[in-house]
């Protein structure tokens, strides 16, 4: 396991940017597994789509699975992270539109999308970069404290905390879903080949800090990371805890 300390957020976002540029270039085809999620990464997808627009980049050959979705809401809603995907990203680049994977939170049986997501995902070869971030308590995607670490892509009931978390980005607390769709359990994400988590704001410095601290255990999802032969977490100076300064 990896970590970069950086100064702040614009220099995280600068790190994770250069790195999955650095695949994508360098790849003949790639699959991306993408973020939204409490620490926004709009910076860093605004940096993949100005070296798009300088040129110097295509994402032709670019696949991408998106880690989760809330249940009832549209694509059209301003709080979906298909709309949050193709409003900061998708729009902007070439990735062909047949190239890419949301979870589908308006599906008349979620657990046939959930299944069908799966099933896309390994006809796809699995993810080569998947993009975390670490939420307040421990939970990577969607996948919150308690959750098997078996579990591959499934419907979630969302913990207050986390609803509480992500209440900044609606009107309203009661306007926030109570269940999502999140892709492939943390057995999906553990059987990418790199991952890359994001670490930014002193709201996650403790987490970071029980992160850093705790041994591999479901109570805290993002630990079982330890366990990924190639992760690198990229934090910035307002998330770093007194255990990584020891």
């Amino acid at each position: 396991m990896k970590i970069i300390q950086t100064e702040n957020y614009q220099d995280m976002s600068n790190h994770a940017a250069n790195m999955i540029l650095d695949r994508v270039k360098t790849a003949n085809n790639i699959t991306l597994g993408l973020a939204t999620g409490g620490t926004p990464p709009k910076k860093l997808y605004d940096l993949l789509v100005k070296e798009y627009n300088d040129r110097s980049v295509s994402y032709r050959h670019v696949t991408s699975f998106n880690l989760d979705e809330y249940i009832g809401l549209a694509k059209e809603n301003k709080n979906s992270y298909y709309y949050y995907m193709y409003n900061y990203f998708f729009q902007y680049i070439d990735i062909p539109k047949e190239q890419i994977y949301l979870p589908d939170g308006l599906h008349d049986n979620p657990s046939v999308a959930c299944q069908q997501y799966d099933q896309s995902i390994l006809k796809n070869g699995g993810i080569d970069v998947q993009l975390l971030g670490l939420g307040e308590n421990g939970h990577i995607g969607f996948n919150e404290p308690g959750s098997s670490f078996d579990e591959k892509t499934h419907i979630v009931e969302l913990a207050d905390s986390t609803r509480e978390a992500n209440a900044r980005f609606f009107d309203d607390i009661t306007e926030v879903p109570t269940k999502a769709i999140t892709m492939g359990g943390i057995s999906t994400i553990m059987k990418s080949k790199e991952i890359i988590m994001l670490v930014s704001g002193e709201n996650k410095k403790e987490a970071f800090s029980t992160f850093l601290s705790t041994d591999v255990t479901n109570h805290f999802p993002a630990s079982i990371l330890k366990e990924h032969p190639n992760v690198t977490i990229i934090v910035d100076q307002d998330a770093l805890g007194e255990e990584f300064n020891k």
